[in-house]
């Protein structure tokens, strides 16, 4: 039986070797994907194929539990970082590595390794690591028909990668640290003869910084530019949060109004939100 299943799997070999010598191109079983997110100041691309369940058994059959994964199909599973990153607490610089893994019931450990190669147990070299993660799977109650690999949770400096097939799903941490290379380029683009204050202060506001500063760059942002009311409702928000209330239901105001005349009803309805909360 065995002998006879090597020659059928030999033959299919090879009469697919044929069709694609003849030029006939055919779906693939686990069709590969590459996704590029944006990420810190930088981005992060993935490349790894993806397999279906097909009805069967997937964690603990399919893919054994206690050994090294190659996590997906076909190819190896790679990510490449444009700029640096930290993962598991240690800083990875920019370039391409090999994602793999080894699965178990109860915890799984996801491991970053400089191979760009690894198909099969065999050919993993645990010397060859960068660092290691352990992780918990998560049940989840909707099944995941094709093995998916996708960012998620994303914020300025973190994100989360996740791992997901069947009705299991574990998240690796990617975070990036760049406050002290946007204070840098800040401190630099505020000496110009146009300062980006209204970039400044988004940055100053979502990365929970001086507040007052923000508000003043948000000022000189609608001087500059008086009719774009998108500046107006970021200068009502940054008001609001400093307890500065007519204040902000001037700027929420003058806002709606100048989106109201762009028919832009989303930023309205942000304003009626907002002014709202000021009453």
């Amino acid at each position: 039986m065995i002998k006879t299943a090597i020659a059928i799997a030999c033959g299919i070999t090879l009469y697919c070797g044929t069709l694609q010598a003849q030029g006939l191109k055919v779906p693939a079983p686990s069709p590969a994907q590459t996704v590029k997110q944006d990420f810190g100041l930088g981005n992060i691309e993935l490349s790894y194929s993806r397999p279906a369940t097909k009805g069967r058994k997937i964690f603990g059959d399919l893919v054994p539990y206690g050994k090294v994964w190659r996590t997906g199909a076909n190819s190896a599973t790679t990510l490449t970082f444009s700029d640096e990153v930290i993962i598991g607490g240690k800083t990875i610089p920019a370039g391409k590595y090999g994602l793999v893994s080894i699965p178990d019931a109860k915890e799984w450990t996801l491991i970053i390794t400089k191979q760009l190669d690894v198909t099969s147990p065999s050919a993993y070299k645990e010397d060859q690591d960068v660092v290691r993660v352990k992780v918990k799977p998560v049940a989840m109650k909707e099944k995941i028909e094709n093995f998916m690999i996708q960012f998620d949770e994303i914020k300025g400096t973190e994100c989360n990668l996740w791992i997901l097939w069947d009705k299991s799903a574990v998240a690796l941490p990617i975070k990036t640290d760049i406050d002290g290379k946007i204070m840098a380029q800040i401190e630099t683009a505020m000496k110009s003869e146009k300062p980006p204050y209204f970039n400044a202060a988004m940055y100053y506001m979502e990365a929970g910084k001086d507040l007052k500063q923000a508000h003043q760059w948000l000022v000189k942002a609608t001087e500059a530019s008086p009719n774009f009311f998108w500046i107006w409702h970021q200068r009502a928000n940054a008001e609001a949060k400093l307890g500065m209330k007519q204040e902000a239901i001037a700027s929420a105001t003058k806002s709606m109004q100048l989106a109201t005349e762009a028919k832009n009803p989303d930023y309205v309805a942000l304003n009626e939100k907002l002014l709202k909360t000021l009453k």
